[in-house]
């Protein structure tokens, strides 16, 4: 699916995507079809309020702020969507093509190269997916220890073999803990809000020091009261009122 596509014809997911057969979402998806993108969003609304986390859904609510003329919202429904299934090549679109409409562009500085390699190598890997391979690494690695001393055998293939698994089982399991970390533990935002004044502060009085725009993605580094401290991608700091954002 193209990018252009993939946000004007939804690329609608078959309703078993969800683990359901609910109605409520087939309704929403003629809703979509018909360009009825209110009563659409509506109906996926209603879905996720059921507590329903599905990255077919998050896309497809995505895809309806977007046509709404949301910005904001409709790259924090990506987001979430990306999140879930990091390795679908259309929501990876339709959040690069959304994003490029924010009218306020933060240019990005040069990261450390290992974390960059790193970071661009898993994320379109899954956390589940990092975290079975880690387990069935664990096992055998366990298999090749009751082998190696439970048994007694102390050829050169077991040795190896240990060495290996020792090897990938670390690799694995930093993996693991790094995704975890990038995905959960760092807390991103969207900005939301058409009117986002950054303040130096965490007070009303603070000086302005830039205007957000809809659409820009931060990492929320702390808090104070009403205020978020946050840091943008081109790593500039400041302090915006919590409604103004809305966490991934």
């Amino acid at each position: 699916m193209s990018i252009l596509a993939g946000i004007v014809f939804l690329g609608i997911p078959a309703v078993t995507a969800l683990g359901t057969t609910t109605d409520d979402f087939n309704r929403a998806n003629q809703y979509y079809a018909e360009r009825a993108f209110d009563s659409a969003l509506a109906g996926y609304q209603a879905i996720e309020r059921t507590g329903l986390e599905s990255a077919e859904l998050y896309y497809n609510i995505g895809n309806c702020h977007f046509k709404s003329g949301d910005l904001g919202r409709a790259v924090l429904y990506y987001l979430r969507a990306k999140r879930l299934n990091p390795s679908d090549d259309d929501i990876d679109a339709n959040l690069a093509f959304t994003r490029g409409f924010t009218r306020i562009q933060m240019e990005g500085v040069q990261l450390n190269p290992v974390y960059s390699l790193v970071e661009s190598t898993l994320e379109p890997i899954a956390l589940n997916t990092i975290a079975w391979i880690a387990s069935g690494l664990f096992v055998l690695f366990v298999l090749s220890l009751t082998v190696r001393f439970g048994l007694g055998r102390t050829g050169s293939v077991v040795r190896v073999a240990l060495g290996v698994l020792s090897i990938l089982l670390l690799v694995a399991v930093f993996a693991t803990t790094f995704k975890y970390r990038r995905d959960y533990v760092v807390r991103r935002a969207v900005v939301v809000a058409e009117d986002c004044p950054v303040l130096s502060g965490p007070t009303p009085q603070a000086q302005i020091e830039l205007h957000g725009a809809p659409g820009l993605v931060v990492e929320i580094v702390g808090g104070s009261g009403d205020y978020y401290n946050v840091l943008f991608e081109n790593k500039r700091r400041g302090w915006i009122l919590k409604d103004r954002l809305a966490v991934v």
